[in-house]
Order: structure tokens, then C-alpha cells, then sequence
């Protein structure tokens, strides 16, 4: 039986910040804000390119020791595990955020300060998560908080692009902790108001094309894979994606071709589709590979009389599924009292992140931000402001303690 249905709160939220024992982790975090940034800034320094993510898992496991959780490993997949073990058999809650980032391996991560704004890529998604992490674990230590409930800290790979959540699907479904969580919270970025409960779903795709290329003058007629691409990219822009529920579509990436005057021999796109909607999701996804599949009859059916006709190849290189821990789940609404309890709004929300494969599972999970402010996700301008990261950070507590329970409060 999942704690979906079995599970309620050790605590409320208003006895938590009443608790003597709480409140001293407060102060803890309150007085060392200027190291948790310092932290986050040598995170940050650590590259962690999609399928690179070993040196910051190394590094998150060390500092996970310095802190006091002496059990950490990094399973098959790569993911950095470290469990607080409770004082009861109560529940087993995963707290974790994402190791990787979008960007390649020589990307200069150097943090650059901008008044109050540390500058650089992945400084907020998701090092600000990860430190997070750190912070948390390290005031549970510091202030010797026991549990009844066992907290299972990961730092997961493959969140991002195409990854396909393989951290958290090899955590949740084949490594060592498959069948045994009970509940699962992610920091995933910065704020303090959303709590995301809805996974929004996706597909990607990665479509090739070959052909036999030529001379763009005297093999005009070869059957042109960029052509085909682009036909096919045309008829993707031209799709109906509804507003509501929310439907996109975007082309991320076109390849092919070795010279302006000659006719290509192969082509590569990588197509993200995504929808609040299971049923949409399906509409689009359907629709493009149909798209894909006339672009290339089309080009096709100009070849030359004894020409090879392109070979279409697509292949699924990630898929997310969508799903949903209720609004008037335990989970949910102990994230909402906690966020209200710091004197914020919660705001339900959709995204697509590492909570996705839990909530697939049955397994209640949301993603919260941890603190603080940020913006430009994904780009080389990136920037993260901590002013406000304490209140994420003690929100975070508040739910995590209010499911495994503080002992003697």
C-alpha cells in the first residue's frame, strides 16, 4: 500500500516551529547563510555535463561525510546516495536534486558576482538544490535532530535533456532502494511560494535522415535529407497546440551538411514535445512522426529515376511521464501549511523534473525551490540571488520533519 493512502503527518507545522529543537536548526541556518553560498559557489565550479556528473557526485559525497551522514555511496547509475538512518521502522522519505546541467564540458562555470546576484551556468539549476542538500543535512547533524522516519539524501544524474530521469528511474526501480520509498521531495531551483505537484510530460525525439548526397549543381535531384527536415519542421510550426492544456513543441537542434554547394548526405533533428496532457501529449506525437514520415515521401517523390531514396531513422531518446500527488494529498498539504507557516503563497504548479518518475510509481512526490530568486535557466547569462534562500530552506524542513517526525520534540 503506497503512503498515498496511508500516510499522515508525524507533526503538524504549527507544533514543528513551536519545537525548541526546530527552532535551533533555524538559527543554525539563519547564522551560516554566508557559507552555504560559498558552498554553492565550489559546486557550482565542479562541471557536471549530461553523462559528466561523476567529479560533482564525488565531491557531494565527501562533503556529505564532512557532515556527519557517514553512509554515502555512488550507485551503478552514478547517483550520490547518503541515508540518515530514524529510530523507527516510519517512513522512508528521499530528498534529493540534480547533479547535471545542460551544458557541455569546457563551459567556463566561473561565478561572477553582480551586487547581490551570483552569475554563471547552473548556478541555480541546480546548485542551489544541491547546497540545499548539503545545508540541510549538515544542520540535522550540527543540532543532533533525530528522526522516527529515515531521510535518504540523493544527488541524482541524468535529470536534464538526455538523461530521461535515469538517475531517479535506476533509484526508484532497479538499484537498491527500488520499492522501499515511501515519499519523495526534490529541490529543483530556487522560490519559495511554488510547489510543484503536476508532472508534465514529454517525448523526445532524435530523427535522422541519410541520403546519397551529390553536387548541388550536377546531382540536382538527389533526394536532399535538409530538405526533408525542413518540410517536416514546417509542418511541426503549423500544428494547433491547444492553450489549454498547455501543448509545446520545440526544435532544439538541426544538423547535416558539409558544404554550401553540395547537396548533404544526412541530416539530424531533435524534437522536444510536451502537454499537461496525457491524451495531447499523444495528438502531438503522433502528428509529428506523421509529419516526419510525408516530409519524406515528399522529397522522395522528386528523386531521379534510379536514385536511392532518403532513409528516415527516428528514434525516442527520452520520455516523461505525466501524472499527479493531489492537491488534497497529505504531502501537498503539508507544503502548503509549511509555506504559509513562513508567511508565503503556495502556488501549485506543473514541471517537468526529477518527481515526474515517482509520481508514475504511485509514490507522492513534489518538487520545491529552494530559496532565493533566479533567473535565465539554461543560458550562460544565469544568475542566482540567496537573499531569501533561508526560508526555502526552512520550508524544506518543515515538510521533511512533518513526515518523518522529530523525535522529543
Amino acid at each position: 500500500m503506497s503512503l498515498m493512502q496511508t500516510f499522515s503527518p508525524a507533526a503538524s507545522t504549527d507544533e514543528l516551529i513551536d519545537s525548541p529543537k526546530l527552532q535551533s536548526v533555524f538559527r543554525l541556518i539563519d547564522s551560516h547563510l554566508g557559507e552555504i553560498t560559498e558552498e554553492q559557489i565550489r559546486i557550482c565550479s565542479i562541471p557536471a555535463p549530461p553523462f559528466g556528473e561523476k567529479q560533482r557526485a564525488e565531491y557531494l559525497g565527501k562533503r556529505f561525510s564532512e557532515v556527519g551522514l557517514q553512509s554515502w555511496q555512488l550507485d551503478q547509475e552514478g547517483n550520490c546516495v547518503a541515508l540518515r538512518r530514524g529510530n523507527s521502522p516510519g517512513p522512508l522519505l528521499v530528498v534529493s536534486a540534480h547533479l547535471d546541467t545542460v551544458f557541455p564540458p569546457e563551459t567556463d562555470l566561473t561565478v561572477h558576482h553582480a551586487g547581490n546576484k551570483l552569475l554563471a551556468p547552473g548556478i541555480s539549476d541546480d546548485c542551489c538544490g544541491l547546497v540545499g542538500l548539503l545545508a540541510i543535512a549538515e544542520a540535522l547533524e550540527s543540532c543532533r535532530i533525530e528522526t522516527e522516519g529515515s531521510l535518504l539524501f540523493v544527488g541524482t544524474v541524468g535529470e536534464e535533456g538526455e538523461g530521461n530521469l535515469r538517475g531517479v528511474r535506476y533509484l526508484l526501480t532497479r538499484g537498491e532502494w527500488a520499492n522501499c520509498v515511501d515519499a519523495f521531495l526534490s529541490f529543483d531551483g530556487p522560490g519559495i511560494e511554488r510547489i510543484i505537484n503536476s508532472a508534465l510530460g514529454s517525448r523526445r525525439y532524435r530523427v535522422q535522415l541519410r541520403g546519397t548526397g551529390g553536387h548541388s549543381w550536377a546531382d540536382f535531384g538527389v533526394a536532399n535529407p535538409v530538405h526533408a527536415v525542413a518540410r517536416a519542421v514546417a509542418k511541426l510550426a503549423s500544428y494547433p497546440a491547444p492553450l489549454e492544456p498547455r501543448t509545446t513543441f520545440n526544435v532544439g537542434r538541426i544538423e547535416g551538411g558539409s558544404s554550401i554547394n553540395a547537396i548533404p548526405r544526412d541530416a539530424t533533428v531533435d524534437v522536444d514535445l510536451r502537454s499537461a496532457s496525457s491524451e495531447e501529449l499523444l495528438k502531438l506525437d503522433a502528428f509529428f512522426r506523421r509529419a516526419m514520415r510525408e516530409a519524406t515521401e515528399e522529397e522522395n517523390a522528386g528523386v531521379r529515376n534510379g536514385d536511392r531514396p532518403l532513409e528516415l531513422n527516428a528514434s525516442l531518446i527520452g520520455e516523461r511521464p505525466n501524472g499527479e500527488t493531489p492537491a488534497n494529498s497529505p504531502l501537498v498539504k503539508l507544503a502548503c501549511e509549511a509555506t504559509e507557516a513562513l508567511g508565503s503563497k503556495p502556488r501549485l504548479a506543473q514541471a517537468s523534473t526529477d518527481s515526474n518518475l515517482p509520481i508514475s510509481l504511485g509514490i507522492p512526490a513534489i518538487t520545491l525551490g529552494a530559496g532565493g530568486t533566479a533567473g535565465n535557466s539554461h543560458t550562460l547569462d544565469e544568475w542566482y540571488d540567496p537573499r531569501g534562500r533561508e526560508a526555502g530552506l526552512k520550508r524544506a524542513l518543515l515538510v521533511i520533519l512533518g513526515i518523518v517526525g522529530l523525535k522529543n520534540r
